[in-house]
């Protein structure tokens, strides 16, 4: 737990810690799963795989990094909103 008048940092940071973690597995599965489904094939992972493309592996890596940071974005912004909620209702 956080000291009184910290807004409870230490105790929100590792539930922000947590979210993200099991947000990005997740949502890495399920884009996983989503590529096999569009491209008939495993993601791009295994860059020595002879047949593995740099079109494939360029594609992957935007998709992945545009939605996943998103991701974290969100999980983070919405994480400290609660935090912060909390620790204004315990001031009050």
């Amino acid at each position: 737990m956080g000291k009184k008048g910290d807004g409870g940092g230490t105790s929100a940071k590792l539930v922000t810690t947590m979210a993200t973690a099991g947000g990005v597995f997740v949502l890495r599965k399920v884009l996983a799963t989503a590529w096999t489904k569009i491209t008939g094939k495993e993601p791009p992972t295994d860059l020595a795989k002879p047949e593995v493309t740099l079109a494939e592996v360029l594609i992957w890596a935007v998709a992945t990094g545009v939605i996943v940071e998103a991701a974290k974005f969100f999980i983070v912004r919405g994480t400290m909103r609660k935090s912060v909620a909390d620790a204004e209702a315990e001031a009050s």
